[in-house]
């Protein structure tokens, strides 16, 4: 979904066009970076279906239906604006992907040393961003702030860079 936002359009040229109208990078950025969003968000709407329809054969704990919701658009909001970030950063979309592919598996490493390392500030830190153990517990219906907020950070940091790197290209 975000490999051809920025690449794309400057391999090709179109986005001087883009930078020489009135409006902000950041403008920019949040705009390209909805647009993946609500694409994602769409795509995982048909399956609201597959709850109601198990509602009619039995019951559904709406709240971790809901909470599981919650963790999948969150994961998927993290991996979006890093990839918006990877495409900003080349002209090429397959670099693009090749990088944004690699910035989540090493993120998937990381978390993967929760199961590793003995107890201690290390395993902490990998079980903070282990993203096996935030499905994990989105899936149980436990919402978790400190996973909510390392999703926003995911989300916030990428999408500023990127509006950095956007503003460089207007001056440089």
């Amino acid at each position: 979904l975000t490999m051809r936002l920025f690449a794309e359009e400057r391999r090709i040229g179109t986005i001087e066009a883009l930078l020489t109208a009135p409006v902000s990078a950041t403008s920019v950025v949040l705009a390209k970076y909805l647009a993946t969003l609500s694409t994602y968000v769409f795509m995982w709407a048909p399956t609201v279906l597959y709850s109601v329809i198990l509602r009619k054969t039995g019951d559904v704990d709406w709240h971790v239906v809901l909470a599981s919701y919650v963790g999948v658009i969150g994961i998927g909001a993290g991996y979006l604006a890093v990839g918006t970030l990877m495409s900003s950063m080349t002209k090429s979309q397959l670099i693009a992907m090749m990088l944004t592919t690699l910035v989540i598996f090493g993120l998937l490493i990381l978390g993967i040393g929760e199961r590793i390392f003995q107890p201690g500030p290390l395993r902490s830190l990998c079980g903070h961003v282990s993203v096996l153990s935030q499905v994990d517990e989105f899936s149980k219906g436990i919402v978790d702030l400190r996973r909510l907020v390392f999703e926003a950070t995911l989300v916030a940091l990428p999408l500023f860079i990127t509006t950095r790197v956007v503003d460089s290209w207007r001056w440089g």
